[in-house]
């Protein structure tokens, strides 16, 4: 069974994306994951908007972070989108990332403790329980959901973890019901991720098959391949000098990052510095790290992350034509 699902950040009016959001559940995608990376929009109202617009489609944070809403809130909100699409909410949760984190006066120290601590307390949490926990990052005591309308039955909603680094993904095999694997990496990051994941999950006596590993996917999609290479190259730009962390973790050369970075000038970067990066960053690069080129080339490079572990493509659409690339994907791969 072939398994799609979109991904939305910012590039569309929220009207826009629900729209798409509709395209995709008629032709037959099983859910729409929302980002919530730079301080440009939330998670949790686009997905409120696409649930109350839509029957089927599952929504999802892809990610939202652990350190800015306290487990408490986290569980009501999530609870409460559950409360308006029941069986058909999940919640990603990520560890953040740097400079943005610090930028607003955030410390991320022992980011594996502080992950484990949050998604433990969470899952107790939507399963209706009084939860008294007292860790180093969380500290609750004799807290639950207060289940107002509807049956008070356990949520169910399943809790991922945005992860890139290995102890973070062996993390995820551990403690959590998914692993959101990160875009901009390639099919062979892929191979060692899934051996964390597998490491984490035999902790808790679990296959790794049980653990859904859907994977977010950079998708430039258009008739003409050098076009469609260039849209790309604007964002793997951006990312190799302001994300190294994915960089490194798929293989680019640390001098390469340092040149781009160089160019960039910073986060956010300084005037000029995109187009001077851009040029560093050859093709072969692009498309290492991202799905480009025709429809058919996409097709068959997203297969190539199914072939490595990933369970199902999160496409994230970098074209103008998001409808073209919803129907030219679900023709399958």
């Amino acid at each position: 069974m072939v398994r799609l699902a979109l991904y939305m950040q910012d590039k569309h009016p929220i009207k826009d994306e629900i729209e798409y959001s509709k395209y995709a559940e008629q032709n037959g995608f099983e859910a729409v994951w929302f980002a919530e990376s730079r301080l440009a929009r939330d998670a949790i109202v686009p997905m409120a908007a696409v649930a109350s617009n839509t029957s089927k489609i599952t929504v999802a944070s892809g990610v939202v972070n652990n350190w800015t809403r306290n487990v408490g809130l986290m569980a009501a909100t999530f609870g409460t989108l559950y409360e308006l699409a029941p069986d058909r909410v999940i919640l990603g949760v990520g560890a953040w990332w740097e400079p943005l984190a610090s930028k607003v006066g955030v410390k991320r120290e022992k980011p594996l403790l502080a992950m484990k601590e949050y998604v433990t307390v969470l899952k107790r949490l939507f399963n209706l329980e009084s939860v008294t926990f007292h860790g180093k990052f969380v500290n609750v005591t004799d807290i639950q959901i207060d289940v107002v309308y509807g049956e008070k039955k356990p949520r169910k909603v399943p809790v991922y973890i945005g992860a890139t680094g290995f102890e973070m993904l062996e993390l995820a095999g551990e403690i959590a019901d998914g692993v959101v694997l990160n875009y901009l990496v390639s099919p062979e990051y892929n191979k060692k991720a899934l051996e964390m994941i597998k490491k984490g999950a035999a902790k808790t006596n679990r296959r790794l098959e049980e653990i859904d590993r859907p994977q977010l996917v950079v998708v430039s999609m258009d008739y003409d391949e050098d076009k469609a290479i260039d849209r790309a190259k604007t964002l793997v730009s951006m990312y190799l000098g302001q994300q190294p962390h994915i960089m490194k973790a798929s293989g680019v050369s640390e001098s390469l990052i340092s040149e781009v970075n160089e160019a960039l000038g910073g986060w956010p970067a300084k005037p000029g510095g995109l187009e001077r990066a851009k040029k560093l960053v050859p093709d072969e690069v692009v498309k290492m790290l991202t799905v480009t080129g025709t429809p058919d080339q996409c097709r068959k490079k997203v297969k190539e992350y199914i072939d490595s572990g990933a369970t199902s493509p999160i496409m994230y659409p970098l074209g103008d034509d998001v409808k073209m690339m919803i129907r030219e994907m679900a023709k399958g791969y």
